[in-house]
């Protein structure tokens, strides 16, 4: 595990310290992982959530729609 060292200003300091204790991390590093782990699915679903934005023109669903995907997995769990 690679080791980083960052400076905060005392505010921030007491913020995070406030942050561990109330929300029980076991470390200031564990809660920074934590940031770290949730910003990086932020990121994830932002891409993805454009992907789909830009991935064409959207198509209507509809009960046939449903009907259509029901068929395709009972075909799929036959096989």
């Amino acid at each position: 595990m690679a080791t980083m060292n960052i400076s905060l200003p005392d505010e921030l300091k007491q913020f995070v310290d406030a942050q561990v204790a109330e929300h029980a991390y076991g470390s200031t590093s564990e809660y920074l992982r934590e940031l770290i782990r949730k910003q990086r699915d932020v990121e994830k679903l932002r891409q993805m959530l454009l992907d789909g934005a830009n991935s064409g023109p959207a198509e209507p669903v509809t009960p046939e729609t449903f009907k259509r995907m029901r068929r395709e997995l009972a075909d799929r769990l036959a096989k």
